[in-house]
């Protein structure tokens, strides 16, 4: 089997259960931003990173290609598959890692701004491609049915990056930038 099809030269592609809609169809766009996010995590994953970091990042990784797949199924054709059905366990882990990572952090007395460390820098990539696959599954969720537990996760995969930032970028021996709003 080649790699190309060729079937979306015109601008269409094919939705799992075969219905064709446009490559700009609010679903594609909510499932590509999963899918770049899934891409920047990869990259974030070759830094340097205590293993058990690691590991929940390819974690992560997995239930990101799940949410795609369920996001990318036209529901109307093909029947959700219980392997792309996230659960409250999805998100408990998520803030126990928060939970996890916090424990290791000084308590925040103003707004971090994105730096202090490579590795820190990228995880605010992540958070705020986060952000907007958040969005765009809200707006994917104006026309079809999002499973209410995808909006959810994706709400503490944000405040995940956000707090792996400030612990990757401490453990790297970096420094937090404080936001000064009288600063110039």
């Amino acid at each position: 089997m080649k790699l190309y099809t060729k079937t979306g030269d015109k601008g269409q592609t094919c939705l799992i259960g075969g219905t064709r809609v446009a490559k700009n169809d609010v679903r594609l766009d909510a499932y590509g931003t999963v899918d770049e996010l899934n891409s920047f995590i990869g990259l974030l994953t070759t830094y340097t990173i205590p293993q058990i970091d690691k590991q929940f990042l390819q974690h992560i990784q997995n239930k990101l290609f799940t949410v795609g797949s369920q996001l990318a199924t036209d529901s109307t054709k093909e029947e959700q598959k219980n392997f792309c059905l996230l659960s409250e366990v999805d998100i408990t882990n998520i803030e126990n890692e928060i939970d996890r990572l916090d424990d290791f952090l000084p308590q925040l007395s103003s707004f971090i701004l994105p730096g202090g460390s490579q590795v820190g820098a990228l995880c605010h990539i992540c958070r705020t491609i986060t952000r907007r696959a958040e969005r765009r599954i809200f707006d994917m969720n104006d026309t079809f049915v999002v499973d209410s537990q995808i909006i959810v996760f994706f709400n503490r995969l944000s405040d995940y990056f956000f707090a792996l930032s400030r612990f990757l970028t401490l453990n790297a021996g970096g420094e937090e930038i404080c936001w000064k709003s009288k600063d110039f």
